[in-house]
């Protein structure tokens, strides 16, 4: 099969809103490169790091380009002419090339390698061995095309706050689950079960996938919907069960959905919150509060999470 990859460069400080206008505009597994993303794979590759350009390298300074992917059929063009009125009036300028899926493929495996994730996960791609050593827990991840490999710092974020949280945790939410990197560290780090949904149709069957590459298929189920909209999604999520509740998108998402939170978080439970961007974090943070929450605020470059209690006891609203 083949694909549409379109790129899009923005400014980091606009990141955020970019993803949000695609989200609106329907287009699913958005993937995000930064600067830092770049230097790190010419690091790690240092056989090449000679022949760099450097004026590329100086044009890539606060620049982050966002992906996403269309089917390279008629169905995939009329979609991508859908979004582009508003992209480009937004002043985005779009950048196209077709893929093969085995292109697709070999291009991610190029920036994706075994990454160690706090103190005890290490994330691996399915096509690596795992290590024989034992001395740190393995998530196998193929991502498709849905971005989530535990690279970026948001990502991170929820992982090494998990690592303590897991282990005594009977039901785990994970909102906006995309590839379910964070439901399945969850339940390999103890967790018991775990229930994910994601607005993208494809995060279930990615989800699924990478839950039987890690032996929790049986433990974790995905849904694909609306958690702001669809009523009928909010039923099967259910009352306040939720020991951990990841909370891991962009910044608007956050406060649509922070009001319902107290309603499936149980009242020992904590709300792990990322994706939040600079500039953002103080409106996230008085939102928490109106909401009855106390928190752990950490930042890991331009982004920032909160590690969240509630501070106030009874029913939820």
């Amino acid at each position: 099969m083949e694909w549409l990859e379109i790129s899009i460069d923005a400014p980091d400080r606009d990141t955020e809103a970019l993803c949000a206008l695609l989200d609106s505009l329907g287009a699913g597994g958005l993937v995000i490169e930064d600067e830092k993303d770049i230097e790190g794979f010419l690091r790690e590759s240092g056989r090449f790091w000679d022949a760099v350009d450097e004026d590329f390298l100086a044009s890539r300074k606060g620049v982050s380009r966002v992906k996403f992917y269309v089917s390279a059929d008629e169905e995939g063009e009329k979609s991508l002419e859908a979004m582009r009125p508003p992209l480009e009036q937004a002043g985005y300028r779009l950048q196209r090339r077709t893929l093969r899926d085995e292109d697709w493929e070999n291009n991610w495996k190029q920036y994706y390698r075994p990454m160690e994730v706090g103190r005890r996960l290490l994330i691996l791609p399915e096509w690596e061995p795992v290590p024989v050593d034992g001395l740190r827990v393995p998530l196998r991840l193929d991502p498709g095309l849905i971005f989530g490999t535990g690279a970026h710092p948001s990502t991170r974020m929820c992982l090494e706050a998990a690592e303590d949280l897991a282990p005594r945790a009977e039901k785990v939410l994970d909102l906006g689950c995309g590839s379910g990197i964070l439901a399945i560290a969850a339940l390999l780090l103890g967790a018991k079960s775990a229930l994910g949904c994601d607005i993208d149709e494809a995060s279930p069957r990615i989800a699924a996938e990478n839950a039987a590459l890690n032996g929790v298929e049986d433990r974790l189920t995905v849904l694909a919907g609306d958690a702001t909209a669809d009523k009928a999604l909010r039923q099967v999520i259910g009352g306040r069960e939720y020991d951990i509740v990841f909370l891991n998108i962009v910044a608007d998402v956050i406060l649509a959905l922070l009001p319902d939170i107290p309603r499936w978080l149980r009242e020992s439970g904590t709300l792990i919150v990322s994706g939040v961007i600079d500039g953002r974090e103080g409106e996230i943070a008085a939102a928490l509060k109106r909401q009855g929450f106390a928190f752990q605020q950490r930042r890991m470059g331009d982004w920032h999470s909160f590690i969240c209690k509630s501070d106030r006891g009874g029913e939820a609203p």
